[in-house]
């Protein structure tokens, strides 16, 4: 029998904490903890996204400011609100919501945010602190799978863990978090040769691919735990994520749902590291 891997009680618990300690950081220092938040152009599903991370801010306590720039505005507009926005002593993290417009030069954007308040933990001086196993801001998702399997008593030390993706946002990132865990990592991706072999092995699979219900039964170890962090949707519009959850769930002996797993915890993980740039100042 297994253990559902409950992403929305972890979050609401981890959320609790969070507000408790910004209320303290608020009283200790009599200000505010800001964070930033960057829209460029009208995409629907961004829109949500940024809607979800106000409200945490304001279950947390913390004060959300958001920009909303148009579909039109130039590199230089973009690049001139961010760089107003590293400077202004109010904002402890800048979030640049992605995709940006094809126009738009993405990396030179995020590229001029500092590693102290770059909540999502994608630039490349947390991503080699991370690498280094030194303190820093993590990249959300990645952060909020370790949250989950710690708050489970998942051991993670001495076991065999294979990520499926190697993005720059959560595969190479998760790896990372599970090596400096002490797990024997593999990560695997596109290209990988007996791919249904590799995930056999795993007593720790993280499938970060993007396709719907791509992890099947066969790939999947007796009493394996199996984090989903994929969110798609399925041949009936229904949102699924990159495991086929009906088959493969009776095989593990944890695994997450979709809706309801991993996704809860990426915004959770947001409020943390806005907290912890605010504390870190």
């Amino acid at each position: 029998m297994y253990t559902l891997l409950d992403g929305k009680a972890v979050s609401a618990k981890l959320r609790g904490k969070i507000k408790e300690n910004v209320e303290k950081y608020k009283n200790n220092n009599g200000k505010d903890i800001g964070l930033a938040v960057v829209m460029v152009g009208e995409n629907p599903a961004s829109a949500i996204y940024v809607r979800n991370k106000i409200k945490a801010c304001e279950e947390v306590g913390i004060k959300s400011f958001s920009y909303y720039l148009s579909e039109k505005a130039s590199q230089n507009d973009v690049e001139r609100l961010v760089l107003s926005l590293v400077e202004d002593n109010a904002i402890n993290g800048i979030l640049v919501q992605l995709p940006l417009p094809e126009h738009i030069n993405a990396e030179k954007v995020l590229g001029l945010i500092p590693a102290k308040k770059d909540v999502d933990g994608f630039s490349a001086e947390n991503t080699g602190k991370l690498c280094l196993g030194e303190e820093c801001l993590v990249a959300c998702t990645p952060h909020g799978v370790m949250k989950i399997l710690e708050e489970y008593g998942v051991e993670v030390k001495g076991k065999r863990a294979v990520v499926v993706g190697r993005s720059n946002i959560v595969g190479k990132p998760m790896a990372m978090l599970l090596l400096n865990a002490d797990a024997t990592v593999t990560v695997c991706h596109s290209k990988t040769k007996n791919l249904q072999e590799e995930c056999q092995n795993a007593d720790i699979l993280v499938a970060a691919i993007g396709k719907p219900k791509f992890i099947t039964c066969e790939m999947v170890k007796d009493g394996a735990v199996v984090v989903d962090v994929g969110m798609n949707r399925d041949e009936n519009g229904k949102l699924c994520g990159d495991v086929d959850f009906d088959k493969v769930k009776d095989k593990c002996s944890y695994i997450t749902p979709v809706p309801g797993g991993v996704g809860p915890m990426t915004i959770t993980m947001l409020m943390f590291n806005t907290l912890q740039a605010a504390q870190r100042g």
